[in-house]
């Protein structure tokens, strides 16, 4: 299902541009997450730490010694690298400000879904690996919202690669951008789904509070408690990257203004990534106002949670396959 490849030699500009995509994301993934914390810290009435306070944060763990428990194997110690590979990559297939860029060929959903899904599963096993209580119960809890998430995300999947007769995200978002679309309740339908898994994936509220440790309701944080220094340095950046994952996937496919199209000039992928930053910043303040309004729920309400996020979207693919047969 997608769309053709064709090995042309890759122009300077074209590196030029890719590689700036992959770059541009990882700098402001800290940045997203810092901006969010800001906004929603002046919705509940405090000031906040400030913007930048992540990249201080993730300088300072650098710099820290790497504490390791005696009983941690090669797995223990491989994951961050690998967790923040498999997020990075799958980031930067997205198409952000430019699409039918030099990966375009790789930019599928259903790969982008196998590598998010792919660190997950190395992170729940590093949450056992040590054989602490709190690993093993965030890692427990963490399969058991995967378990319900990606058939979610598969639905949602499903739903927009039928409306675009493809799975390439560069094809999806040039479709999307088209008059052809119009307003599809199933399409709805699948946005409100992709955003309850962005939250449940992400351990934000109401599934998970990141700026709390309680043992008996933390989720990722308990996978992570044992890991120190540069790797927990990793964690956290791979962890921003995936909150920027999920913002950039819906702006992608829901809200593909302003991307720019194959062959642009430079002028349209600077315009592209302002607007860009605009939907991040649109995005964080978004989230830091749904964080402020509601509370967070039990552990035990999650599956109903993410039961709903799969209802919607096994509806939206039922929906899309009955208005299309008349």
């Amino acid at each position: 299902m997608n769309a053709s490849y064709q090995p042309l030699i890759p122009s300077l500009e074209a590196v030029a541009a890719q590689f700036a995509q992959m770059f541009l994301v990882l700098a402001l993934a800290p940045l997203f997450v810092g901006f969010t914390r800001k906004v929603r810290a002046r919705l509940l009435g405090r000031r906040g730490p400030p913007v930048v306070q992540p990249y201080r944060d993730l300088y300072r763990l650098v710099q820290k010694e790497v504490v390791l428990a005696t009983n941690a194997s090669w797995l223990f110690r491989s994951v961050p690298y690998l967790v923040f590979a498999t997020t990075w990559v799958a980031l930067s297939l997205i198409p952000t400000f430019a699409s039918g860029l030099l990966f375009t060929w790789s930019a599928d959903l259903i790969a982008i879904v196998g590598l998010l899904a792919t660190g997950r599963f190395f992170l729940a096993l590093a949450g056992l690996d040590v054989g602490t209580s709190f690993g093993g119960i965030g890692s427990s809890r963490e399969v058991m919202i995967a378990s319900l998430a990606e058939p979610a995300f598969i639905t949602v999947v499903f739903t927009v690669s039928l409306v675009a007769r493809s799975t390439d995200l560069s094809a999806i978002s040039t479709f999307m951008h088209t008059s052809v679309v119009g307003l599809r309740v199933s399409l709805a339908m699948a946005l409100v789904s992709l955003m309850m898994i962005a939250v449940a994936e992400n351990g934000r509220i109401p599934i998970d509070n990141p700026a709390t440790h309680l043992e008996l309701t933390m989720v990722h944080e308990a996978m992570v408690l044992e890991y120190s220094g540069r790797h927990l340095a990793m964690i956290e950046l791979a962890g921003a990257l995936k909150l920027v994952v999920y913002v950039s996937l819906i702006g992608s496919i829901f809200v593909p203004w302003g991307i720019a199209g194959r062959g642009a000039g430079i002028s349209d992928y600077a315009l592209g990534a302002l607007i860009y930053l605009a939907k991040l910043v649109g995005a964080g303040g978004m989230l830091a106002l749904f964080e402020s309004l509601i509370a967070k729920m039990r552990v035990f309400r999650v599956p109903e949670f993410l039961g709903a996020a799969l209802m919607l979207g096994l509806l939206a693919t039922l929906l899309l396959f009955v208005s299309q047969s008349f």
